[in-house]
């Protein structure tokens, strides 16, 4: 069953970017004047009546389409805002390859880079399954025993909320052959739904745009152009610091697990930077994960330091800090703000949120920018106009 306010937060959120991004305005009557540089006015077009319901249609069936179709929406929104980060690249191979040629080439480049992280994960993965599998035996073992249960040092949790994230931890990397099997229909269908928004927003992408603009009054173009630039910056930031953060988590985790002294000290460092490549997940399970070993060992100093170097210093400051700072110094967006939307996307819609929380505040904060800096300009432009007469 879905979660309604889930799946109502969704909806609002996609809406708000298409709402704030593209506005396609219908050729007709006025609606207000806008002065603009030449004391000329620009009228925006007003809806009729009967231009209502089809509209009220095409947004009925889209809302009902986003909730048939949200399990692979995500895969549409990621797909989607990794054409446009890799639209640059597309536009210079397509002066010496054709568009479709381009559009496969860059498509087959980012399945083959994926394929191939995704075989390497699963080969450590599998040479490092004695230590998984002795690690979750463990943390069974003393979850299960009534002195050692965590309810009896105060936890505010139940045992059965400590089996089943140990059940699902247990699922993705220990037993991770019988999750792929179990769901391998749906993880072929959102890789096709993934690659195919990818390749078909990159050749089509140019197209869609033109075909927007060209319905559109030159101010809401201006507007569009404006929004489309901080987009591309953003995208282009998160998914560029996603990568730096993994890369810099996997080495600064490295003198961490060699001072808590279980051995595998590159393995744990790999399993952490993989963890931060996946939003949802991020760092902070692989320290957790460890940090549950160490106390089903009785190990209080392994705790400790995975308490506090691990999840405190490796994986929280790069989250709360590294990440909003790099992002919002590239769309000029204040760190807590962009903080709020990066944490707050993904609390709220999953990996979707990951990509649409940073977007939809830059969207609405350079949204506000522009009506202040258009609205300073009207009133300047209309005292210098009183001055002269």
């Amino acid at each position: 069953m879905l979660d309604t306010r889930h799946l109502i937060t969704k909806l609002i959120g996609s809406f708000t970017v298409l709402w704030i991004s593209v506005r396609v305005p219908v050729p007709g009557k006025t609606i207000s004047l806008i002065p603009i540089p030449d004391n000329s006015y620009l009228f925006m077009p007003v809806l009729k009546n009967t231009d209502l319901f089809p509209i009220a249609m095409i947004g009925i069936i889209t809302v009902i389409a986003f909730m048939v179709f949200w399990s692979v929406m995500d895969m549409v929104l990621l797909g989607g805002s990794l054409a446009i980060v890799f639209m640059p690249l597309h536009h210079r191979l397509s002066t010496r390859v054709r568009p479709h040629f381009s559009a496969a080439i860059i498509t087959g480049g980012v399945l083959a880079v994926f394929a191939g992280a995704a075989y390497i994960t699963l080969m450590i993965l599998t040479a490092n399954a004695a230590t998984l599998t002795s690690m979750f035996t463990s943390i069974g073992t003393w979850l299960n025993d009534p002195a050692t249960n965590p309810i009896a040092y105060g936890m505010p949790l139940s045992k059965a909320t400590f089996s089943s994230l140990l059940s699902e931890g247990n699922g993705i990397f220990v037993d991770y052959q019988k999750t792929l099997i179990a769901n391998l229909y749906l993880i072929l269908f959102k890789m096709f739904v993934f690659f195919f928004s990818l390749s078909a927003l990159l050749f089509h992408g140019d197209w869609l745009k033109e075909r927007f603009m060209s319905h559109m009054p030159p101010v809401i173009c201006e507007w569009v152009t404006r929004l489309s630039a901080v987009t591309v910056d953003t995208l282009y930031a998160i998914y560029v610091v996603q990568v730096a953060i993994a890369v810099l988590t996997f080495f600064i985790a490295l003198p961490v697990f060699a001072l808590l002294g279980y051995g595998d000290v590159l393995f744990y460092s790999f399993l952490a930077a993989f963890c931060e490549l996946i939003p949802v997940l991020g760092s902070s399970a692989t320290f957790l994960l460890v940090g549950a070993y160490a106390l089903a060992q009785g190990d209080a100093r392994g705790v400790f330091i995975m308490f506090f170097l691990g999840y405190l210093i490796v994986s929280c400051v790069p989250e709360i800090y590294v990440r909003p700072v790099l992002v919002g110094r590239r769309v000029k967006i204040n760190a807590v703000i962009m903080f709020i939307g990066i944490i707050g996307g993904i609390l709220t819609m999953g990996l979707a949120g990951f990509v649409l929380g940073p977007v939809m505040i830059v969207l609405l904060i350079t949204s506000f920018r522009i009506y202040a800096s258009g609205r300073k300009e009207r009133k300047e432009a209309a005292g210098a106009s009183c001055g002269r007469a």
